[in-house]
């Protein structure tokens, strides 16, 4: 997740360290939060030894190899190397059923800066303030009490170990080493820490981050360059829309009660920010106005750009227009509606609606190569609390302070090992 100053500090920092009570539905459920509590004190363990040696992207060597020994040891079908050091685990219940990926990653990053907890990195400049030491620990534990209700599941259950997310080559590189030539996923589901108190989560339909693209604007050479140039610049920025006096950059906005993403008014909702700072590349024939644009909307990304090009060609300067299209350096994390809101409302109905947090907007300055995965499979992003006032454990990623309340690693393995049970059992 590329994280570089603040979180969004809401979703509760003020929402306590309540983790609800159970809302059982089934007897199944009842087994998930029993074999849950059993093996939590083995992950914590897991948690700590994955914390005190952590390797950056491309170099998640001991990590991978104790993820595919526990998966081994479960007695799962186990591949390795996969786009590098990615391991895929493969519970196959022998029974039809639908085909469910869980994916978390793996690698951790450079920092100086020194560690806040007892079980200290032994990597120097290394450590795992992204939380992806809990995402990994969560998914074992997942894969854990799934296999222990191996005979209440049908279908087939895939837990992918991503490495290089930080620098956003893992996902990609799964993909080219043939991942979906190894698994065939009808969804796919991840996580990932965010400052909310433990016990929370939280995801939204659509645009997780902000889609960020940038848009060429090719003319041909002219006497009206200049014209062109100052018309088409001022044309791009008139469809800036973000409320006057709120920087969405400044990620102190994203908590804000009033405009932060977890208002219904939020000014992360249905935005199109234009970076004013147009380049310009020139050949003997063509010029090209270059402007990123980033939109909370995928879809009003679209509508800018058709917009824009029908504004010109009834322009003055119609007959200079070559061409128009977007471009872009990654995709966006986008969850399936459909699926988003099945899986809050199945989380809900077990859980508590009080365990879920509702967000409005979408985050412009981060973004996670999840999105890879969802170009292909259908799938839903979350975030989970780490956050505990009480101990003053700040779940802020990538911030040198940053501290989980263990308790969350729990509340990982029993939502969505519920989660995934409830998705297998639709037909």
């Amino acid at each position: 997740m590329k994280i570089k100053t603040t979180f969004f500090l809401i979703l509760i920092l003020l929402g306590g360290n309540s983790l609800g009570q159970s809302h059982t539905k089934s007897t199944i459920h009842d087994l998930i939060q029993i074999h849950t509590e059993e093996i939590y004190d083995s992950l914590v363990i897991i948690r700590r030894d994955l914390h005190m040696h952590p390797e950056i992207s491309e170099q998640e060597q001991r990590t991978s190899a104790q993820i595919a020994s526990y998966l081994l040891s479960l007695g799962l079908e186990v591949k390795t190397n996969i786009g590098g050091y990615g391991v895929i685990g493969i519970l196959n219940t022998g029974r039809l059923g639908k085909k469910i990926a869980w994916r978390a990653d793996i690698d951790a990053i450079k920092t100086n800066q020194p560690d806040v907890v007892e079980y200290k990195s032994k990597n120097e400049g290394i450590r795992h303030i992204c939380g992806h030491d809990v995402h990994t620990t969560i998914g074992l534990g997942i894969a854990n009490v799934l296999t222990k209700n191996k005979d209440k599941l049908n279908g087939v259950i895939y837990f992918v170990f991503q490495p290089a997310e930080e620098n956003f080559k893992g996902a990609k590189a799964m993909l080219d080493n043939g991942l979906f030539d190894i698994i065939s996923p009808e969804e796919i589901y991840g996580l990932h820490m965010s400052p909310m108190s433990s016990g929370y989560i939280s995801a939204r339909t659509g645009n997780v981050y902000a889609s960020r693209y940038t848009m060429t604007l090719t003319f041909r050479n002219s006497k009206k360059n200049d014209e062109i140039i100052e018309y088409t610049t001022a044309l791009v920025n008139s469809f800036d829309n973000g409320k006057s006096g709120y920087d969405i950059w400044d990620s102190r906005n994203l908590g804000d009660p009033e405009v932060g993403v977890s208002n219904p008014n939020s000014i992360y909702k249905n935005f199109v920010h234009v970076n004013k700072n147009h380049t310009l590349d020139k050949d003997t024939t063509d010029f090209t106005i270059f402007s990123v644009i980033t939109s909370s909307d995928i879809s009003l990304l679209d509508t800018t750009l058709v917009l824009i090009v029908n504004r010109i060609r009834k322009s003055k300067y119609a007959k200079e227009f070559v061409s128009a299209k977007y471009v872009y350096k990654h995709p966006a994390v986008i969850n399936d509606p459909a699926l988003t809101k099945a899986s809050l409302n199945s989380i809900a109905n077990i859980y508590g609606e009080e365990q879920i947090v509702y967000t409005y907007g979408a985050i412009p300055q981060f973004n996670d190569d999840f999105a890879y995965f969802q170009q292909h499979v259908p799938g839903v992003y979350f975030f989970l609390g780490g956050s505990n006032s009480e101990k003053g454990l700040i779940s802020m990623p990538h911030t040198p302070n940053f501290a989980v309340d263990e308790e969350c690693i729990k509340v990982g393995v029993k939502y969505f090992t519920s989660l995934i049970y409830e998705r297998l059992a639709i037909e």
